[in-house]
This record gives structure tokens, sequence and C-alpha cells, in this order.
């Protein structure tokens, strides 16, 4: 839990920290630039937006269970007895939803028994608070139990951002940077650029937060966010709740930004009495100036944000993004249109709500008002309607003040207080792989096979309110603010707006079941590792890169088009071997699209002329002691921290990745494990690449900060061409890319 008295001594130095700052710079300073100045090694050099790399001492680690497998791995390689600073693991990621919230959690602890118990072990022995099955996603835990204003965290999931809606600067990062920040390491990270959103009016009618988000996806798009911290500012902050502004900032990931803040309010105050932090709320309140921008940002923003947006909140309608990517979006009123123009069925074949994005007290609120409406008419959902809460506190909460028996009355289906659909742990039995289908939920992300492993399911992403009336009607082309639903009795009704609290009357339900403080003292403790299991593997360092430049590597894969860590590194069914490299490296890039087959998934072999999937391709260079490169098409790696989509390649034997850009976690993960991240000067140059091309790198000698590479490519015809790359490595990076890894450069200090 949050400590009231570090809390306070880190307030106390807010002040002279900020005015330093400005004497600094010169000028006001933002709340982004105010939250990282105070988290600043000392020692530094006045840093360069988007350009210069800085040290930063987070205030606190979060690891979910699939990630937290790996950084626990390679923390134990690192040779620390203690992690330096408050760290928590979250078991909620490897639960299977199926048949409701008892049976899969009993399912999940007997499956997933030995991972459990070797997070357990891992977080007794080094001094980390574990949270078990079934006590909530990470970030809603987090939010619940350990964001404050003005804080700092990094967390091993891409929607760590959720903790802004408390006014924490709080960045989604692979399990390498976890591991050296609990090992007592700054985390290493290009200052950012900013980009202002200006909020003004005030939510009405249909119109949530998640349409904020949504609206931001839809300006930015997948990638506009790279390199930047988006801060939110304005009058119409304080109409949107604390876990209101949460549900914005989570979804900042899906425009790749490094994180998402908003400034303290009074509305976060509130959200930290409610839940048992009112100390930490009369702090706040007494350092409020220290945890919101200077006044002068406000009156002339564009003077500070490298990028501004306004958004007048009384004008928003209820959006709905998707199918397999978060910015394609429209109004609801539109889609049914468009669906018919593009062909999808209109009929939903399932409807989700809850997960990390939206499960608050306000979500259940507003759609248990759109249930209670279609009950008092005797009607039920249409389709197949989940629910997933977000914490145990949240589950507790809302089954005593019947929002979870409003929406179990229409036909409802509760799932565990884990991620479940949302991140492919979904077993469905409706449908069959390659059947074309639509489902519709309020989850974060809608990636291709994303939710159910199913690469034809069209997925869209909208709020838990707009989901409840569309599970009603059962179609997607349904409009709630203008359409009638059936009233079973041969006439019609129109839902009205939902309506609801934001927190409850009577307080939360607060809940710590299933957490497991560490033991004073766990240097005993060993770790629980088989070494015949197929689930967990201890780590071997990574063998340096031999001197000189990189010649005459095979292209394993040309990726066409979009390539998340989804398509690099599945989730789904592969969750189960996150804490075993070897295995599993078995799914690597199995979900790409190679422009030199015409099967997604699959490669030609340089050494044998064949045709095979691409992790079979990756792994006989990789007993070949071939090494080799991908090129990659725009934003590689969007989507998840997955530390997995850089570690197995570079296991497999991967050199180099040369992309036309890069998502900012995927890049660095990739430098973390020893992997290169080339960028084309010229983007048109990817069309060179041909099927059985030899790539050299050269330049690599004198690899530094704003340095040049070569990439020569031989073709197979006897002709060659070549191409500039640059690169964005620092000094220390560079270190990394020479040592085999970061991880080989801390031992290396050690």
């Amino acid at each position: 839990m949050s400590d009231p008295d570090a809390v306070r001594q880190f307030y106390d130095s807010l002040a002279a920290c900020h005015a330093a700052a400005r004497k600094q710079l010169g000028q006001p300073l933002t709340l982004a630039e105010k939250i990282l100045f105070a988290h600043l090694a000392p020692g530094q050099e006045l840093p360069q937006r988007g350009k210069g790399y800085v040290d930063l001492h987070p205030d606190r680690v979060a690891m979910q269970d699939a990630t937290a497998q790996m950084a626990l791995l390679q923390f134990a390689l690192a040779g620390r007895d203690q992690v330096a600073v408050p760290s928590t693991v979250h078991c909620d990621h490897l639960i299977q939803a199926r048949s409701g919230c008892d049976s899969d959690l009993a399912a999940a602890n007997d499956v997933n028994a030995e991972v459990y118990a070797f997070l357990k072990s891992a977080s007794a022995k080094y001094g980390i608070g574990f949270w078990e099955p079934g006590s909530g996603i990470i970030h809603q835990v987090v939010l619940e139990n350990y964001a404050f204003p003005g804080g700092m965290m990094i967390g091993t999931d891409s929607h760590t951002p959720n903790a802004g809606g408390l006014g924490m600067a709080a960045i989604g990062v692979g399990g390498a940077d976890a591991m050296e920040v609990m090992a007592g390491l700054p985390f290493n990270i290009r200052w950012p650029q900013l980009i202002g959103i200006r909020l003004t009016g005030a939510l009405s009618g249909w119109a949530s937060p998640k349409d904020v988000i949504l609206k931001v996806c839809e300006i930015l798009t997948v990638k506009g966010g790279t390199g930047h911290i988006v801060e939110y500012f304005g009058p119409g902050c304080e109409s949107i709740s604390c876990t209101g502004k949460g549900t914005i900032c989570n979804m900042g990931a899906e425009v790749g930004a490094t994180t998402s803040i908003f400034p303290f309010d009074e509305r976060m105050a509130e959200y930290l009495e409610a839940t048992g932090r009112g100390e930490l709320a009369e702090l706040a309140h007494e350092h409020a100036p220290e945890l919101r921008a200077d006044p002068h940002v406000g009156a002339a923003s564009q003077e500070f944000f490298d990028q501004l947006i306004e958004i007048d909140l009384s004008t928003l309608e209820p959006m709905v993004v998707g199918p397999h990517t978060p910015d394609r979006a429209r109004s609801v009123s539109g889609l049914g249109a468009e669906a018919r123009r593009e062909g999808w069925p209109l009929e939903l074949n399932a409807a989700l709500i809850g997960s990390c994005t939206n499960s608050s007290y306000e979500d259940m609120e507003r759609a248990a008002a759109v249930a209670r409406q279609a009950t008092a008419l005797g009607l039920r959902a249409t389709v197949p309607f989940y629910i997933t809460p977000g914490s145990e506190t949240i589950d507790r909460t809302i089954r005593r003040d019947g929002q979870m028996a409003a929406l179990e009355a229409i036909g409802g289906i509760v799932l565990a207080n884990a991620c479940g659909p949302c991140i492919g742990q979904w077993q469905r039995d409706d449908i069959s792989d390659g059947e074309v289908n639509s489902i519709v939920s309020s989850y974060n992300r809608n990636f291709s096979g994303r939710n159910d492993g199913n690469h034809a399911t069209l997925s869209f992403l909208t709020s838990p309110e707009v989901v409840t009336a569309l599970a009603l009607a059962g179609r997607l082309d349904f409009d709630p603010l203008r359409d009638p639903l059936s009233d079973g009795a041969g006439g019609e009704f129109r839902l009205a707006p939902p309506t609801g609290d934001d927190l409850p009357v009577a307080g939360f339900e607060t809940s710590l079941t299933g957490y497991v403080a560490p033991p004073p003292d766990g240097s005993a403790v060993e770790l629980a590792v088989d070494p015949a299991s197929e689930r967990l593997q201890l780590l071997e360092p990574f063998a340096p890169l031999a001197e000189g430049d990189l010649e005459a590597l095979p292209v394993l894969v040309k990726i066409e088009g979009k390539c998340t860590t989804d398509h690099v590194s599945p989730a789904g069914v592969w969750l189960r071997f996150r804490g075993h490299l070897d295995n599993i490296s078995g799914n690597t890039y199995i979900g790409a699209s190679n422009a030199f087959t015409d099967e997604r998934g699959t490669a030609i072999s340089a050494l044998t002329g064949e045709q095979a999937l691409l992790p079979e391709v990756a792994r006989e260079y990789h007993n070949a002691n071939q090494g080799w490169v991908v090129v990659a098409d725009v934003n590689y790696g969007e989507g998840s921290s997955r530390e997995h989509a850089a570690m197995s390649p570079r296991f497999l034997g991967c050199r180099a990745i040369i992309a036309r850009s890069f998502a900012r976690i995927a890049e660095a993960n990739l430098k973390k494990q020893g992997v290169l991240p080339l960028v084309f000067d010229e983007p048109a140059d990817w069309e060179l690449i041909r099927t059985d091309d030899r790539l050299t790198i050269t330049g690599l000698a004198k690899l530094g900060p704003g340095s040049r590479v070569t990439v020569g490519v031989a073709h197979s015809d006897g002709t060659a061409d070549e191409f500039g790359c640059s690169h964005s490595l620092s000094e220390q990076q560079v270190e990394w890319f020479r040592a085999g890894s970061a991880l080989n450069y801390l031992r290396q200090q050690a």
C-alpha cells in the first residue's frame, strides 16, 4: 500500500525541485515536466524533448503474472538479493474465461499451480508484494491501493498508464526495465515530447469517458502519440471522475503514448477518500500547486506543448472503434451503414463489459442502469453477455449495491476478476477457427486474433453502457440514442440515457483478499523452478555478438502492414509458456504477414529453399548458428509491453530489425535484449528487399548516438542495392548492444 510518510517526504521536496527546474528551463512547467524533473536522477544535463536520454528514479514497479515470470527470471540472473523499490506481482493474465468466475478460477489455480508457486517464491525471496489469482487486474488494484498524484511508476504491461487517472506518471515497460529498477538502477528513457489535450464542457447523456479516448485515438491514430506524454488540462477535466480519467489514460497506450496524465483535482481526492486513503488526499490538497501545471500553461498552452488538441466534451457522441485497430472510429450512429458497406456480420455473437479499462463502480452503475430498463419490460440480452469485474473490491461492492444482480438479470455471465477475453484468455465454443463473426466489448485493444485467437473475429470497442444496449438488441447496427427496442408485447421503447454515481454512497467493500506481504527476510527461500518443467526455465545469458559488422544475413520475414506484439508473440494458448524462453519461442512471428509468402506466419528458408512456419525457419537458422534480420513496416511492435516479442527473436538468432518506424516499448525491448533496431532513411527502400537477399550492416564499429549505418543488399541474381538507416541508441544502449544485452552489461558492472 502507499506509504503516507514516504509520500509526505516526497511532496515536501517538490516546491524546491520545481523552482530549480523553472530556473533551468526559463519558463513555467507543465504537469508532465514537474513529475519528470521530480524523478530525474541528479547530475544530468538539461534534456531536450524527443532527443536526449535521461535516467529517472520511479517510486514503484508493478508486474502482471505473464510478464513477471521473465522479469523475475532476469532479476534472478542479475544477482541481487532484494528489490530496491516497492514492487508487486499481480496474478491476472493466466485465468482463462470459460463458464464463470468460480470454476474458471479453480481451473486456473490447478493448471497454473507451478507458475503461481514460482511467482510467490520469487516475491517472498526478493521482498515483493504478491496478489493471488482472483484478487483483481493489476491496473485496477494499483489505482485502488498504490497510485498517488505526482508519483511515477513503471509496470510490465502496456496499460500501466491507467494510474494517470490519479495524476501519476505510470509507464509501461518490458521486464528488463523492471528488473533494472528493482535492482536499484535508474530507468533510462528518451525525454518525451508533450501533447496537450484541452477539455472543455461536460459529458452528458450516453457520452462517457471512453468516448473521450476513442476520439483521441481517431485524431492521433495508433502511432500519433509515440514518444510523447499526453497531458490533459482545461475546465472539462474536473467533470470527469477519477476512474473515468483512468479509462482515458489506460487507452493512451493505443496511440503509442509514453503515458497520459490528469492534474490533481477534487475528483481524485474523493476517490482517495473512498478507497481508504484520506491521509493521501489531505497531503495532495496541501501540495496541490505542485500536482498541477503552472497557471500560465493553461492560459498560453500553445507555448508549452508540441501538439495541442481541443475537445469539447459537450459535443461528444458515443463512439465505436474497430475492427482490428483502435483508431478506426465513428459514432455509434454511423456504424450500421459502414457495416453494411463492408459486409460485416450485423448479428452479434457476444458482448463483453469490464476489464482494467472499464470496470469501475461508475461503469457498472451506468451499464446496470441500462439493464434495469430492460428487466422492467421482461427483456434479456439476446447474445452471450459477459461481465469482468476489475478487482475483488469492485466485485464485492457491486454485489452489495445491486449492479451485479441487475446485469445478471438480463443474462450476464460473471467472469473472474482477471483479464480473460481481453488478452486472448477466452475459450469460445460458439465459432470455428476462421469463421467471420462480430463481437463488441468495453476493452482497450482489438487487434486481429486478440480476444479469441480467431483472426476472422471482428472486434469493436465502445463504452460498457453501449455494449449493454447492443447486447439487448443483438445487432451491430443498433443505435441506442435513436433506435427503439421491442418490448416483447408488440410495442417499442427507447432506452433512456444511463445515469449513476461514480463512487458508492456506502463506500467501497475494500478487500485485501489475496494479498501476501513478503517476509522480513526471504534469503532462505528457494525459487520454485523444476528443471524438467515445460513452463519455467532458468535463463542463460545471451552470447555477446562478435565484433565487426553484421554480414550476409538472410531476411527471415519481410512484414507487410500492421505487426503488433500479438503478431510477433501471441498470447492466448501461448501464455502458458511465458516463463520458458525456449518453448515460448515456438510462436515467434506466427501472426505476421510475410510479403514473400501467401500464408500468414510462414517463411522460405534460405538454407533449404522450403516454405515452413516462421518459428520453424527461425529455429533452423538458430540451430545452424545463422543470424538473421527482419524487415518491417510502420509502427513495428505496436501494443503490449511483452518482452517476449524481443527475447524470442533474439534467442532464435535475430541480429537486427529494419523498420519504417517503431513503437516505443517494442524498440526499447529490442535494445535491452541486444537486437539492433534500425529505421529506413527512406521508407521506400523497404521495396528493395527480395525473398532470398543477404543483408550486410556496416558502420557498427562507429556506432554511437546519431551515427548512421549502411545496409548492403546482395540479390541472388548478382545485383546489389544499398540504403542508409538511422537508430536511436544512446551511448549506454550501444554498450548494451556490444555486451549482448542490457542484462549482460549489468552483470559486467557487478
